[in-house]
């Protein structure tokens, strides 16, 4: 199964691509959308356009997005949301399933803590996808957030496959 992690930002949006075989997981490729244009919809046009080439050229399964945290900057928020919506629209447009993660979750299960720094992410995503070559930090979070997806997605599998196991004994 191919997973695409995506780490909304206006600015800067990083996705990563990996493959789930089993409980194996392998890096395919990661990248950073820069938003291009001075007023907000083209900023917003610009992280679409290039989120759906990113689907066009990896053919992802499933998709994973981090949910907005609100700060104390309200417009900033507001603004993250819209880019966070492109975030969602776009895998929505190609019929993905998206899973959504806060980001201590993300943390906690990439790190094992939910307060890791940056650079915590970044090292352990290197740990867990040998020979990956991080564009950005932005990358390293949305491949964190594809590890996530994947073992929840396989975590879910697993219940899923037992409560059937039960239903047929029963």
């Amino acid at each position: 199964m191919r997973v695409l992690g995506i780490d909304p930002g206006l600015r800067n949006l990083g996705w990563g691509v990996i493959d789930m075989d089993g409980s194996r997981l392998s890096h395919v490729a990661n990248g950073t959308c820069r938003s291009i244009g001075t007023t907000l919809p083209e900023r917003l046009l610009s992280l679409h356009t290039q989120l759906s080439a990113v689907l066009a050229r990896f053919a992802p399964d499933t998709a994973a997005v981090e949910q907005t945290f609100v700060n104390k900057d309200g417009a900033a928020t507001l603004k993250l949301g819209q880019a966070r919506g492109i975030a969602v629209l776009v895998p929505a447009q190609a019929g993905l399933s998206i899973g959504e993660y806060a980001p201590n979750t993300v943390k906690k299960t990439v790190v094992g803590v939910g307060h890791a720094d940056k650079g915590q992410i970044a090292h352990m995503v290197k740990m867990q996808l040998p020979g990956a070559m991080l564009d950005s930090a932005d990358a390293a979070d949305a491949l964190a957030i594809a590890i996530c997806h994947a073992h929840h997605w396989s975590s879910a599998q697993v219940v899923a496959a037992r409560a059937v196991r039960l239903e047929a004994s029963a």
